[in-house]
């Protein structure tokens, strides 16, 4: 099929290249010169495992373009995906400007019958809207579906989770419509979940604010652990074992951030209170996530006294690990709040980088290993595999302190403790 995605960013570039690798012919638009020249090279602006290789793989084939004429891209495609952004206003609402501005954009530009797919993040009745703002800006009187297909990828796993989905959900009024995305889904095996559209829409706000939960919820369990000298690891396991709750997003830490949960947790609370509805459940989801960098920062305060003229070296700096994505990231609330209270700090990740803001206050080193030397501490905010290799006997005679403050839980407590090292982690000494 030719598919037309709008908007080259994390989602539109991962959905236009799985439709590439099922042998569709995708053609990828962005407003963003810039973004689509890189595209267009082979480039990936951000970092996802496996997809670079997609990438080179499907602009040989021809099975990918990356355009800038996008009037003759509409006209092209009788299938558009909208994989737009819809970021968080002050008020924790969803801003829903650029896809006005691509509903719109299409509604000028319809002179014959389209499939529009909204792949964003949207609450629940925008797909009416969506529809309302193509109506008023369309020339002829031409029909045309829209319907509601979120994305459930997870940053620094989307390839897989893109090729093996837990479930395909499509909010749909149209059997034929409905039918033609089936379709294009041939070759995946999932379950295939047909719904309204406002359904479509709030079971991804659903689905990302009841991981949040559990995160926030095992977050508080394992300062309760903290002070009943209790490992939070052994209860998150005996509890995670049981069938109804399940394993995942029981691991205590830092908290949560990214794109996408602290937005949709604030999107959904806002759609609630518009509605007259009080998720007080999910208001103090956000408030747990939002206090947990700083039950962290009190270890360290507490254990050091004082953190002026100290070196603090901050392990990790994205939100999570396999993803440069430093969106509402733990670690730059932890790191902004060592520097407010005097701290040195050195940093070192993989492939994320300091945002302006911080690279006149803070010092990037090209190795874990060598923002370590002379610490005073080391807090551990991201768990990147890497961090485990190190050679931390070794690095223990480097430090001022051997003191490792971890925000992941990643390290074994016992067994660096042996090695010599005052450990702390969240819920787990």
């Amino acid at each position: 099929m030719n598919v037309l995605i709008i908007g080259a960013g994390y989602v539109g570039t991962t959905t236009g290249l799985i439709f590439a690798e099922l042998g569709h012919s995708v053609t990828v638009i962005d407003v963003d010169q810039k973004k689509i020249n890189d595209l267009q090279k082979g480039i990936l602006f951000f970092y996802e495992p496996g997809l670079d290789t997609l990438l080179t793989k499907h602009i040989a084939s021809g099975n990918i373009t990356f355009e800038m004429d996008h009037q003759k891209a509409i006209k092209d495609n009788p299938l558009i995906f909208i994989c737009v952004g819809t970021p968080q206003n002050q008020d924790g609402s969803a801003n829903l400007d650029f896809l006005r501005e691509a509903s719109e954009f299409i509604g000028s530009n319809l002179y014959e019958y389209k499939i529009i797919v909204i792949k964003s993040t949207v609450p629940a009745g925008t797909s009416k809207q969506v529809k309302g703002w193509i109506e008023y800006t369309k020339k002829d009187p031409v029909s045309f579906d829209v319907l509601s297909n979120p994305e459930f990828l997870r940053e620094g796993s989307a390839l897989h989770d893109a090729l093996y989905p837990d479930r395909i959900i499509l909010g749909s009024e149209n059997d034929q419509a409905t039918a033609l995305l089936q379709e294009l889904y041939k070759g995946i095996k999932a379950p295939f979940i047909v719904t309204s559209p406002s359904a479509a829409e709030l079971i991804k706000y659903t689905a990302n604010s009841f991981l949040a939960t559990k995160i926030s919820f095992i977050n508080e369990i394992a300062i309760l652990c903290d002070k009943l000298h209790i490992n939070v690891q052994d209860v998150a396991k005996g509890v995670g074992l049981d069938i109804r709750i399940g394993p995942l997003f029981l691991d205590a830490g830092i908290g949560y951030g990214g794109s996408c949960f602290p937005k949709d947790v604030l999107a959904l609370i806002d759609t609630a209170k518009k509605n007259n509805v009080d998720l007080s459940i999910l208001e103090k989801v956000h408030a747990v996530n939002e206090n947990q960098p700083g039950y962290l920062l009190k270890k360290i305060k507490t254990r050091l006294i004082s953190l002026s003229a100290k070196k603090i070296a901050v392990l990790g700096l994205s939100f999570k690990a396999q993803t440069d994505d430093i969106r509402q990231s733990p670690s730059l609330k932890i790191i902004k709040d060592l520097i407010s209270e005097g701290a040195m700090v050195e940093i070192h990740d993989p492939v994320a980088k300091l945002p302006g803001d911080l690279m006149d206050k803070v010092f990037q080193k090209a190795s874990a290993e060598e923002a370590m030397i002379n610490a005073d501490a080391i807090l551990i905010c991201t768990d990147w595999p890497h961090y485990k290799k190190i050679d931390w006997p070794d690095l223990k005679n480097k430090m001022k302190s051997p003191i490792v403050f971890d925000g992941r839980n990643m390290l074994d407590a016992a067994e660096m403790k042996s090695i010599g090292y005052i450990y702390e982690g969240i819920g787990c000494e």
